[in-house]
């Protein structure tokens, strides 16, 4: 028996171009995570290499379905998915991550007033790639599959194949069916980029304003923060966006921030929702036990957890994610319904066109301000 892995060459490896984007050495965190990320479920020989073998067939076969119900990408090309392991995992998500704050690192390089400052970031890193390669060989034991938009010319689709399956295994789903739906989550995250290339700027823009340090005193951040609480005691059942770790995170933030957290997070929903709206839109003609897929998969997300792994996810912001799922999926179906896929498409036209946070659970306003 043996682990499932991808073959040596299957995933690309970690760059020095940005190590030290925002103070995160991220060589550091990829080295940490590869070491500390579980192994995979045991499998023959055999078995690991048909999966990966079809893993790579299947993110080929998706993306004619997914290109037809979603009317994007049409005559762009197809490029090969890298099928990966944990480890794999680990460094292409470190990479990417050092890609996604360039834009942050380069205005802090060029604010660095001589070579000792650079030396103090970089021992700063430390630290913090530490905490991130952590954190990063936990989700590796949870995360399917992945479009990295930023590494490469035409992007990365990642699949780590000893995740897949573990979970059709839990699932007891038929293998084939499933390393087919998950391809087609992925490869509409694909689609929505390549068909719409301003959204790599305008996530690392956004990710910029973010990470900007800003001069307000600990008093005013404590003051928003004690607001927060407030407003959350006198409407526990608010927006679930903005519950948790990540609203206390946008709570203590100055407005530019707040409104830069608030596009990511608005974004992610979007692409999360449109993705499930698209494994389900294709159905049973493409991937006959989609049903049972979509049923046992969505109980999985449902299920208890112990309270480590409960910490865990809320630290990582995977509770969050889950609500991305669900209510990005219900406004694309909502409209969809109500104007049909190629009005919908208006989304992808820019920055204006996107939702507003206010559109994601409303999304007749959506229609009404973009498409009148």
């Amino acid at each position: 028996m043996t682990n499932i892995s991808a073959p040596p060459s299957s995933g690309p490896e970690t760059d020095h171009k940005h190590t030290l984007a925002g103070t995160v050495d991220w060589d550091f965190a990829a080295s940490t995570g590869v070491r500390l990320a579980p192994r995979g479920p045991l499998a023959s020989r055999y078995t690991a290499e048909q999966a990966v073998a079809e893993l790579s067939e299947a993110s080929v076969r998706a993306e004619g379905p997914v290109r037809e119900v979603t009317r994007l990408a049409d005559g762009l090309p197809i490029p090969a998915a890298q099928i990966v392991d944990r480890p794999g995992w680990v460094r292409a998500a470190a990479r990417s991550m050092a890609e996604l704050t360039s834009v942050a690192a380069r205005s802090d390089d060029e604010s660095a007033e001589s070579d000792t400052s650079a030396a103090v970031a970089k021992l700063a890193g430390k630290p913090a790639g530490l905490q991130a390669g952590a954190m990063l060989a936990f989700v590796s034991t949870a995360i399917l599959g992945q479009y990295d938009p930023f590494t490469g010319a035409d992007g990365t689709l990642l699949l780590v194949a000893p995740n897949i399956v573990a979970v059709e295994r839990t699932l007891r789903v038929k293998p084939s069916d499933f390393r087919l739906w998950v391809c087609l989550h992925e490869v509409t995250h694909r689609v929505q980029f390549s068909s719409s290339p301003w959204l790599v700027d305008y996530m690392q823009k956004a990710v910029g304003d973010l990470s900007e340090v800003t001069e307000e005193s600990f008093g005013v951040v404590l003051g928003r923060l004690n607001e927060a609480l407030r407003e959350r005691r006198r409407n526990p059942d608010g927006d679930p966006g903005q519950a948790g770790l990540v609203g206390l995170l946008r709570a203590t933030q100055a407005p530019a921030q707040r409104d830069a957290l608030d596009r990511l997070l608005v974004l992610g929903t979007l692409l999360e929702g449109h993705a499930d709206h698209v494994m389900d839109a294709v159905g049973p003609a493409v991937v006959p036990t989609v049903e049972q897929i979509r049923q046992s998969f969505d109980a999985r997300r449902r299920r208890s957890v112990s309270p480590l792994q409960r910490l865990m996810r809320a630290l990582l912001g995977i509770d969050a994610k889950m609500a991305q799922y669900v209510r990005g999926k219900a406004f694309v179906d909502a409209v969809v319904d109500r104007v049909g896929m190629d009005e919908f498409n208006s989304i992808w036209t820019g920055p204006e066109t996107l939702p507003l946070p206010s559109e994601i659970d409303e999304p007749d306003k959506w229609v009404a301000r973009v498409l009148g």
